[in-house]
Parts: C-alpha cells; structure tokens; sequence
C-alpha cells in the first residue's frame, strides 16, 4: 500500500511506495529530496524536506490519482 505522510513539526513529507523492507539507503538527491532504496534494489519511498516549497500547501491540498491506461482519474482530499 502506497502512503503519503506529513510532519508538520518539521515539515517533511514522505511518500512510502512499498511495505516495510528490513533495511533501505538513502541517496540525497538534493537538498529538499532523497530517495530511499529498498534492499532489493526496487525505490520504497520519497522524503520530500521542506515540503510546503515541495509539493504545496499540504493543509490544503487534493491528491490526483491518475490511470494513465483507462484514463480513469481519482481526487482525494488531504485532511
């Protein structure tokens, strides 16, 4: 299950894509992003530093969902 969290403390966001994996590495992509690298090789998640510049107001945004194939779209809104 895809997750997408926010910490308003510090305001850091984070994408997980997959389930917990015993161990990741974090490759720093830039100085408001880093990607974590599950140990099998596949991408488990996304940490978004200064999440606000990153992606939006979080309190007040509405996540899109998209299927490229059906072009079928879903919107969530973020409490």
């Amino acid at each position: 299950m895809m997750e997408l969290t926010y910490d308003p403390r510090y305001n850091i966001a984070y994408l997980r894509l997959k389930e917990a994996s015993s161990s990741v590495e974090t490759i720093k992509i830039s100085d408001a992003v880093n990607l974590d690298i599950a140990s099998d090789g596949t991408l488990y998640g996304i940490e978004f530093l200064n999440a606000n510049e990153q992606i939006g107001r979080l309190q007040e945004v509405e996540l899109a969902l998209k299927n490229e194939a059906s072009g079928k779209r879903v919107v969530v809104s973020l409490p």
